[in-house]
């Protein structure tokens, strides 16, 4: 079979104005990470869009729930975290994986390099992953994460957060974002949240929706991802062809 670069897929640029950039001075990290050369593109082959192949193989039965993987329950207000997976059309991505890590109720990973004296939860990884349903839809039950110090500026917290990795369909194709929640404080003093244009924030942060809380179990949060277009999430990293 000839097959050429012309049969894999393109993708339209995302408009200006919405993701961070590679170098912001006031995310002191990004100095020492940012390119000092402008990156060479690297077309993608068949290879490279084919494998290794992301399916419900990966999936466990209790990876989409953070608060039944352990013996007991975790420490923390319950909630669920739950939206849409949508394409630059607005139409959904089924059968994606979603990947989510976060700190637990105090603001600690259970991480060798996370060492500040907020407690470890034995019953809490922090770790999660799920398929889209047809409909793009994806869902989880975790924990409300806390807020915890790092040393990037003078009494520096990050504010309450959640990581998420989506794929597509293979580990090539990853888009990295955070999910943030309302009326945060610690917004204003977040080089991370803040090195994101202004106009595009608002699409990192999570919506209440007490249609879906449920009564006297878990505050539920609405977080739709939208891939590229003019109302793209913002990802950590460029992702133009």
């Amino acid at each position: 079979m000839n097959t050429t670069h012309s049969a894999l897929p393109r993708y339209r640029p995302d408009p200006p104005g919405t993701h961070p950039p590679l170098l912001s001075p006031e995310y002191r990290s990004t100095a020492l990470r940012a390119p000092a050369l402008p990156p060479i593109l690297l077309p993608q082959n068949l290879t490279e869009v084919t494998g290794p192949l992301l399916g419900p193989g990966r999936i466990g039965p209790n990876d989409h729930d953070l608060t039944i993987q352990h013996a007991e329950e975790p420490v923390g207000q319950r909630i669920i975290v739950f939206g849409r997976l949508l394409d630059g059309d607005g139409r959904p991505v089924p059968h994606s994986l979603i990947e989510i890590w976060q700190a637990n109720a105090a603001g600690r990973y259970r991480h060798t390099g996370d060492r500040w004296p907020g407690p470890l939860d034995p019953n809490f990884t922090g770790l999660g992953r799920t398929l889209t349903d047809e409909h793009g839809g994806y869902r989880f039950t975790t924990i409300k994460p806390g807020a915890y110090p790092w040393r990037n500026h003078d009494n520096a917290w990050r504010p309450a957060h959640i990581h998420f990795s989506v794929f597509g369909r293979a580990f090539t194709q990853r888009l990295v974002t955070q999910m943030y929640f309302p009326d945060d404080p610690l917004f204003g003093q977040d080089p991370i949240y803040n090195s994101v244009p202004e106009a595009a924030r608002p699409r990192l942060i999570s919506r209440f929706s007490l249609e879906h809380t449920q009564p006297e179990w878990a505050l539920a949060f609405e977080f739709d991802i939208i891939l590229r277009g003019r109302r793209a999430t913002p990802w950590e990293e460029p992702h133009d062809d």
